[in-house]
């Protein structure tokens, strides 16, 4: 299991990253809200450990973009807020549970494990389509049994057109779903990134552009592509 501790309180983060490792347990930690973005978006979590009240983007921004994001990283919020009010708007923002300080090292962790199981009985299904099969869960993705190696965004492109099952999807939807609330709706990140995925995927093409409209995993591959 990796973690993503997001704690702004140096000597806590690093005695709940310690104690966790010991738990074998990886974690990494972000002390504050825009290095917990920059943290999610490079590299794969399974549990995010969150405080609300750190500097930049709020722990509550922090869940709401994990959340939109569609990666599924069950949050565990950590925060001193203990009233009943707090909590429900934890869980409101999408919170999976709710830990308040101060706490016992063991309650966290048998509480991460809790979590860990339930979220292996909730696996997202696999995928196939084309030839192509994606495990969302696993994050691997073979085309006509090669395992193709994606990037964080790559795979997060692929699997919004693969659950298309061969509709088309819109660049503004691509945009949507796989990049964050401040992606900006004139940028061409979603031509380039379906472009090398294209190429990743190698021939004949998976991806077919529906111009003017946007993509879609083709059927019979071979189609147009940018």
């Amino acid at each position: 299991m990796r973690v993503l501790i997001v704690e702004d309180e140096p000597y806590l983060a690093e005695a709940v990253r310690d104690g966790l490792r010991l738990e074998a347990i990886a974690a990494d930690i972000a002390g504050d809200g825009d290095s917990a973005l920059e943290l999610l978006s490079v590299n794969s979590y399974d549990m995010a450990v969150l405080d609300r009240d750190i500097p930049g983007p709020s722990g509550d921004e922090v869940a709401r973009r994990i959340v939109a994001s569609g990666s599924g990283i069950p949050i565990l919020m950590l925060t001193a807020a203990d009233r009943i009010d707090d909590k429900a708007s934890g869980f409101e923002l999408g919170a999976d549970d709710y830990l308040t300080k101060p706490f016992e090292l063991r309650e966290l962790v048998m509480r991460l494990r809790a979590l860990d199981r339930r979220r292996a009985h909730a696996r997202p299904p696999v995928r196939e389509i084309a030839g192509l099969r994606l495990d969302p869960f696993r994050r691997e993705v073979f085309r006509d049994g090669r395992y193709v190696a994606l990037t964080r965004k790559q795979f997060a492109v692929l699997e919004v057109l693969a659950a298309a099952e061969g509709g088309v999807v819109s660049a503004e939807e691509l945009l949507e779903r796989a990049w964050d609330a401040n992606a900006d709706p004139f940028t061409n990140a979603v031509r380039i990134t379906v472009s090398a995925l294209r190429k990743r995927l190698g021939e004949p093409w998976l991806i077919a552009t529906v111009p003017g409209v946007g993509y879609r995993i083709d059927t019979a591959p071979g189609g147009s592509h940018e």
